[in-house]
């Protein structure tokens, strides 16, 4: 007797796979973060992954509660990153990353206080765009249809080349209607761009010394300075555009890292400028990570259906690389819409031990147990202040 078939199996079956029982782990080589559920040695490397097939960007987002690992995989993926040749900025709001860049030779940027960042001339940001975002930014709402006339008569005042501080040459140009107590588009205008030059925004995208050039395989924005004040989430979108500006500019592969991602995600119009750069990441060769303590961030993000709630899913969902750390229940239903989780990642998830890590790249599923060799253990220790050793 032959028999015609060896096994029946269903979609729930073909489901359930995708938490494997065997992981044969990624098949890229290199210095590994750990080790598969199987014993496999893991690792991973967007960029390579791209070319292996394994995923179509290489984009990235870490989420997980805190304590679970983050810090320590993020400085890991680095580690190695820099090892093989990648540039790498960090945009790092409560300055944990310096003993990272004492490893390799660094001195992190204090936002604010060492300098500024004109994102303006990189050739690959439109300047106009990006003075859109931020004013509507500052005034937390879209620019008037009379703003829009106003920004585009002074932009046509400068001339043929931008200026080297394009937001005090555009503040001149209005800066006239400031004289006159009725109320214009101009002197809207005009008010906007004072505080990017002499208020709660100075220094950071505009400022009297010469901007900052970034040298070097490794640069970390340190905007500890804005931690807790309401200028984190424009200091991190003037990060994020020097970081993409520096890493592009290089002509290599790179990483872009936002810590903190909510600063961003947090604010609908930075986070408008940021998808439409985040769709360009595969053609300018960078790596975006964001890092996030609950997922529900994204999901504070407006209300439910909205747009800006929406672009933030959407996204993260483009991330295809995900690595998700034990979250607190309350966080699992909001991460099983965003990315689709089926109930064996959810229990899975659930169970995770501190320093374990389910890892979706593309359509493979890996839970991996981080590994830090001696090398790693150099830079990863963020608990020293709580054993009360300084480390």
């Amino acid at each position: 007797m032959v028999r015609a078939w060896t096994h029946w199996a269903t979609t729930d079956d073909l489901w359930r796979l995708r938490t494997p029982n065997h992981d044969a782990a990624t098949g890229i080589t290199g210095r590994p973060l750990g080790r598969a559920q199987r014993g496999q040695q893991f690792v991973l490397d967007p960029f390579d992954a791209y070319l292996a097939g394994l995923v179509t960007n290489p984009n990235m987002v870490i989420a997980g509660a805190i304590g679970m690992g983050k810090s320590t995989l993020v400085k890991m993926l680095l580690d190695r990153a820099l090892e093989r040749g990648r540039r790498v900025v960090v945009v790092d709001p409560k300055g944990e990353y310096g003993p990272l860049a004492a490893a390799y030779g660094t001195t992190p940027v204090v936002l604010g206080r060492d300098g500024w960042c004109n994102p303006f001339a990189n050739e690959n940001v439109d300047p106009r765009e990006l003075v859109r975002t931020l004013l509507t930014s500052a005034q937390g709402r879209p620019l008037s249809p009379e703003q829009h006339y106003a920004l585009d008569t002074a932009f046509a005042g400068l001339g043929d080349e931008l200026p080297p501080r394009l937001l005090l040459a555009l503040f001149r140009i209005v800066a006239p209607a400031l004289g006159s107590h009725q109320p214009s588009a101009r002197r809207e205008l005009a008010l906007l761009l004072r505080r990017f030059i002499d208020g709660d925004f100075a220094n950071l995208f505009d400022g009297e010394s010469a901007p900052l050039v970034f040298g070097g395989q490794l640069v970390i924005l340190d905007l500890s300075r804005q931690w807790s004040s309401s200028s984190l989430g424009m200091a991190a979108l003037c990060a994020v555009a020097a970081a993409q500006q520096v890493v592009h500019g290089a002509g290599d592969q790179g990483h872009v890292i936002v810590d903190e991602a909510w600063a961003l995600l947090a604010d609908p119009y930075a986070l408008a400028w940021l998808q439409g750069s985040w769709k360009l990441a595969r053609a300018r060769g960078i790596s975006h990570l964001l890092v996030l303590h609950r997922w529900t961030d994204a999901g504070a993000v407006g209300d439910e259906g909205s747009a800006n709630r929406s672009r933030a899913q959407g996204l993260l969902r483009e991330c295809e690389t995900v690595w998700l750390f034990r979250q607190v229940a309350d966080e699992s239903e909001e991460m099983k819409g965003a990315l689709g989780l089926h109930p064996l990642e959810q229990r899975a998830l659930a169970h995770l031990n501190r320093g374990h890590v389910l890892v979706r790249y593309g359509s493979a599923r890996s839970i991996v147990r981080l590994e830090p060799d001696e090398r790693d253990r150099r830079f990863i220790d963020t608990d020293g202040a709580m054993r009360g050793d300084g480390g």
